[in-house]
């Protein structure tokens, strides 16, 4: 047998394969132990359920009895996250992993672990609570799946810590350098940061309206990842609105207190390329962040505004607090003209209307690609990110209607996030057969620690877009 010791950090480094220590923690059969406990419990193997078995004065001091549910790979993610959470903050955590465990179960247990231990980190190193070691008989059946675990939960931190960051130090230009300052440490990435000249010189009209009102210029970051042999071209747009007062059409205050999150699309989109660039995936990937802080002042855009986008097409804004689908609109729209993709994905927390609709765990899924929806959703399942699939009715695009431009970017007839995707889809083009737009405003965020999440910032999509592109990779 071998112990994989495991920092509860992911970025703190790679795992290290260790012998067992004949005097460790794991001396003795407690089988008969256990099974007692486990007979007096309700419901001791429902998933991320603990007992706790105390043992004074013998070695270990102390066993948790963890249940995986049906076994599956969500069972198993929120056995570590309960595990996790269940150890003393500087002790010794040492995971028994049976022999019929499968790879997909040790990734899930290597994720909830890493994930449950999340704290957010403002720049500074910050001390860890716990070593992990999990106890496996063959460290070589699990090494692939130890790896896919180290490199997703790599990017939900850094999601989260994007998302986390207070939007005092977050600005466009802080998260740009955020960007090149990641890619820098990974061979085989490239960045491009537009700033708002060449915004200017280019037409980017959508993300230099949006931002004109702040003292903070925007920004649009273009991060690639083109490995040899790639085939497939996957092109990913996040909503990167590094805070929203709702511009001149302003939010009421309680609304207003989280609008830091109005990134999490963007850092969701550049967590995943990161990861896909640590795992060395064979997809071409082209993310784009079109980056903005909505602001009130003498120079924001207004409501009735006409806003020129980057096709040439116009859009009339009377509401400037439905300001995302504008930088989106720039980005997708040079995306389909000058990236030529195969895919095209986008996540925005674009409306509040999705937690109306859906609550605050579940992200709606829009797709005319029957294929592309079911991939998505399958990822999402498996990595515990999960969305729904909403219609795009015809209908409903005369909704958009304006007397004034090309269309009318905030009507107010309902639908919400119906809307807004129906929005995003004029600038598609042709591609609109193989896009799909991920309004994920509510899960981007958990009031309250739960399962893998830690109260604050979740990473929604780092880990979906992973999975998903890690199938492209292999398909």
């Amino acid at each position: 047998m071998f112990v994989i010791r495991l920092v509860n950090t992911p970025d703190a480094g790679a795992t290290q394969v260790l012998p067992v220590d004949p005097a460790g923690p794991l001396v003795g059969d407690l089988r008969a132990e256990v099974a007692e406990i486990c007979r007096s419990a309700d419901q001791p193997g429902a998933a991320g359920a603990v007992q706790s078995l105390p043992r004074p004065l013998r070695t270990p001091a102390k066993v948790l009895i963890v249940g995986v549910g049906a076994g599956d790979e969500p069972g198993w993610r929120a056995a570590g996250a309960a595990a996790a959470r269940s150890a003393a903050g500087d002790e010794l955590l040492a995971v028994v992993v049976p022999a019929e465990a499968t790879p997909e179960a040790v990734r899930g247990l290597a994720e909830g672990l890493w994930l449950a231990g999340y704290r957010y980190r403002d720049g500074a190193e910050q001390a860890r609570s716990a070593v992990v070691q999990l106890v496996v008989d063959d460290q070589d059946r699990y090494e692939d799946s130890l790896a896919q675990a180290h490199a997703t939960s790599t990017a939900a931190w850094f999601a989260r810590d994007l998302t986390n960051a207070p939007s005092s130090l977050k600005n466009p230009a802080w998260f740009a350098a955020q960007v090149v300052d990641a890619a820098a440490t990974r061979p085989g990435l490239t960045v491009t940061v537009r700033e708002p000249d060449q915004l200017k010189a280019e037409g980017f009209g959508g993300i230099l309206a949006v931002g004109g009102g702040s003292a903070t210029p925007p920004r649009l970051v273009q991060l690639s990842w083109h490995p040899a042999g790639a085939t497939r071209h996957v092109v990913l747009v996040g909503k990167g609105i590094t805070f929203d007062t709702g511009g001149l059409s302003i939010k009421p205050r309680g609304p207003m207190k989280l609008m830091r999150k109005d990134m999490a699309g963007a850092a969701a989109v550049v967590a995943a390329t990161l990861g896909a660039a640590d795992l060395g995936l064979p997809v071409r990937i082209t993310t784009l962040t079109p980056l903005a802080e909505n602001a009130v002042s003498g120079s924001a855009f207004r409501p009735g505004d006409i806003i020129t986008h980057w096709d040439g097409t116009t859009s009339e804004s009377t509401n400037s607090d439905a300001e995302g689908r504008l930088v989106l609109a720039d980005a997708l729209g040079y995306a389909v003209a000058e990236l030529d993709p195969d895919v095209v994905l986008d996540l925005a927390t674009l409306t509040g209307a999705n937690a109306v609709a859906l609550g605050t765990r579940t992200a709606a899924l829009y797709s005319h690609d029957d294929e592309l929806a079911a991939a998505l959703t399958a990822a999402g399942e498996q990595t515990g990110e999960r969305m729904w699939r909403l219609p795009l009715p015809d209908d409903y695009i005369g909704y958009l209607d304006s007397d004034v431009a090309d269309r009318h970017s905030s009507p107010a007839r309902g639908a919400g996030s119906v809307v807004a995707a129906l929005f995003l889809q004029e600038f598609l083009g042709a591609k609109v057969a193989n896009w799909a737009h991920l309004d994920m405003s509510a899960p981007s965020w958990a009031d309250a620690t739960a399962d893998d999440l830690v109260k604050g910032a979740t990473g929604w999509g780092a880990r979906m877009l992973l999975r998903w592109l890690s199938g492209l990779a292999s398909a």
